[in-house]
Order: structure tokens, then sequence, then C-alpha cells
């Protein structure tokens, strides 16, 4: 899947260590389907060579204002006019203090002074050492280019080329990546409480056997990382799954059904949606052993005595903050068979507006998925596509109906 496809945007480094991730970073946004036109400070250039840059870019890098294969001789005219957006990776304080007070006396510099500034924005991705994003000079710096409308992507914490340890750490090419998709992805969700459950729950028999799924969480996570790119605050609910937290989700990992259900009734009070991807136990043992259940050579097999675990999905549907109208509640059904039937069964028996009905065993553990979106007005077939691209859509859907609610 191309994110970045039809999107050109220019790649500006500036002096710092960080310089070498952007060599990275400069494949990844091409791999997503981007072009990119890379423009280098002459400090830049001390930490990483313009040759390296082209041969990645596949395109002349751009360095000097006074460049003459320039038309016109006018590159920051010409380079800032072709870009849907400029990131600059890595940003350094020096390159900050500049964009703040419009200083312009090098290429890059001057690109970002001449953009035009409502349709082509820049991304900021500060690059420095601790002591250095923690001084005044730079906070001020900061908040003026946020004022400008600068767009801040944060920084990353641990060991810093100095030997020091703290903020300051441009984020990772694939952290900036994910940022840049997410930008150019339309705020459907913008100001919503978007409450997720994905993945399996685990279910103790003994301290070393229990029961569970084969879940692999994919899909929520998928459609936390959709609804954040959609301008929601998330906040994720996962069972035991090993998988990344979607940039910018909050994560609450659970284990059994019971845990999940604590954590999702603690956020539920300022959540606006509830989406349950999550493929929770129906059952659990009644009780746990303490120590592991051994065979004792008598063939016979231990009794286990099951008790039903809480519906989550309905203890939500059913509360009044979802029946007011103040939650709106999204289900999933996976199934075996007889998908159709047994989506609408569960849609009517759990009180969702929206149920969402795949089959498992085609899914689980996949990077595709096929989606039946189940509703009081029928069935819409969202087909076969990466998790991600239906998650997307999922919320689009979502989104219309939580404005048509509103």
């Amino acid at each position: 899947m191309k994110d970045l496809a039809e999107k050109h945007l220019v790649l500006g480094l500036t002096g710092g260590i960080a310089c070498y991730k952007s060599a990275e970073l400069c494949r990844l946004l091409i791999k997503a389907g981007a072009t990119v036109q890379v423009v280098m400070t002459a400090a830049a250039e001390q930490f990483i060579t313009p040759v390296t840059m082209q041969a990645l870019s596949q395109r002349v890098v751009y360095g000097s204002q006074w460049d003459a294969r320039a038309a016109n001789n006018m590159a920051h005219i010409n380079l800032s006019r072709e870009a849907d957006a400029m990131l600059l990776a890595p940003c350094s304080a020096d390159f900050i203090a500049r964009l703040a007070h419009g200083l312009a006396d090098d290429l890059l510099s001057l690109m970002c002074l001449a953009r035009p500034i409502d349709r082509v924005p820049l991304l900021i991705a500060p690059a420095m050492n601790r002591e250095m994003w923690s001084h005044p000079a730079t906070r001020r710096n900061l908040a003026q280019v946020a004022a400008d409308g600068g767009v801040l992507l944060g920084v990353g914490v641990g060991e810093q080329a100095c030997g020091e340890t703290g903020d300051g750490r441009m984020l990772e090419p694939d952290e900036l990546l994910q940022d840049l998709i997410a930008f150019f992805q339309p705020k459907l969700l913008l100001g919503q409480q978007v409450l997720i459950t994905a993945g399996p729950t685990y279910e103790a028999i003994d301290p070393v056997r229990g029961i569970t799924n084969l879940s692999s969480g994919k899909m929520g996570f998928a459609i936390a990382r959709a609804a954040r790119e959609a301008g929601a605050d998330v906040t994720l609910v996962a069972g035991p799954v090993s998988l990344p937290t979607p940039r910018g989700v909050r994560r609450i990992d659970v284990r059994s059904a019971s845990n999940m259900l604590a954590a999702v009734m603690e956020h539920a009070p300022t959540a606006s949606i509830f989406i349950a991807t999550a493929a929770v136990a129906d059952w659990r043992p009644e009780q746990a052993a303490d120590q592991k259940i051994k065979k004792d050579g008598s063939g016979l097999v231990p009794v286990l005595n099951f008790v039903e675990n809480p519906d989550i999905l309905a203890t939500l549907a059913q509360s009044s903050r979802a029946t007011g109208g103040a939650l709106y509640c999204v289900g999933f059904a996976a199934e075996s068979h007889d998908l159709l039937a047994n989506a609408q069964a569960k849609r009517l028996r759990k009180g969702v507006p929206l149920l969402v009905g795949n089959i498992g065993p085609a899914t689980f553990g996949q990077d595709d998925n096929a989606l039946l979106l189940v509703d009081a007005q029928g069935t819409r077939e969202l087909p076969r596509d990466s998790k991600l691209s239906l998650a997307r859509k999922l919320i689009a859907v979502i989104a219309d109906r939580t404005r048509a609610r509103g």
C-alpha cells in the first residue's frame, strides 16, 4: 500500500549527527510512494554527503541559493512551489531559531520563508542535545514556530551522540514516516475519544496452561492507528499480543476477560466511540489451580468447571451513556460459518448500531481481511484488502454515523 502515492516532499537536512537517519527516512518515503527532493544546509553536508542523498532520492540535491541549475536561479521559489509538504529532519536548534526569527540566508531557510504557507505545510523533526532541547531559548523558538504554523513532530528519548541520555533525539525514520502518513489522512474523528479492544484474552487453567484463541490483534491495532490518523484521542486495551503500539495511541495491556472489562469500564466514561474488536473468551475455568495440574498415571482426565465471562460489548452497549447517545458502540463478530446470519443475530443480541463480521479462520494472523458491515438498514461488504486499508474505510463509516447521530 503506497500511503504517500502522488505526494511530492521536500526533505530538508540541517546540521546534526541525526543526518544518518535521514538516508533511511528518504528510502522509506520513496517506498511509500512519494517523490523526494532533498535540500541540505552546508552544516548538514558535514555529516552526510549530497551524493548519498542523491543516490537514494534519484534527484539532484540542492544546497545553495545561487545554484545555477534552477530556472532563473530561483531554487527557493521553484522547489517550494512544487511540494505538497516540507519536512525538516533533522532540524537543529540553530535552524529552529532561524525559523522563529524569519532568517533566510541559505537555500533551505529561504524555501521555508518563501513557501506558500496556506498549501505547503512545514513539518519539523527536531534533533539536539538534551540541554539544548530544554533551554528556554529553544522552548521560546519552538513556540513561535508552532504559532507561525509549523507542525512539531516531537523528539525521542534515549542515548545521544555526546554520551548523555535524555530528550532531544530525532525520532526514528519509521516513526517519522508514520507521522507524515497520519498528517495527510483526513481528520474525520477530530475531537473524538475512541476506546478500542483488540487481541485475544487468556483464561488461566493453572500457572502454565490457559484457554485462548488465534486472534492476532492486527485488525484492532490497525483500527487504533486509523482512528489516531483521523485525529481521535485513542485508548487501546490489548490482550496478550506482541504487536508494536501504533504511534500516538495510549495502550493498556490486559490478560483475561475480567481484566479487559475492568480497563474498559475505567475509560468508558470519557469515550465517545467504543470499538470492540477483541476476541474475548466466552468462558473461563471456575477456579484456576494454584499449581500445574499433572497426570497421575490413572488415565483419568481432570474435570474443569466453567463459568461465563462478562459480556464487555453488551455491558457498554446497554449502559446509560450508550442508550442516551453519548457513546457509539461498534461490535465485531469472528465467525467460522454463516457469517451474515450470525452477525445479524449478534448485533441484535448485543444491542449495537453497527456490527462488523469476518470469518475468523480466514483472517487470524493475516495482514488482510474482508469485512461485512451489518446495521438496522442492511449490510455492506468491504472486499478483501489490507487490514489498515479496511480500518481506514471503517473509521470513515463510523465518522459518518457519529456525525449523523450528533
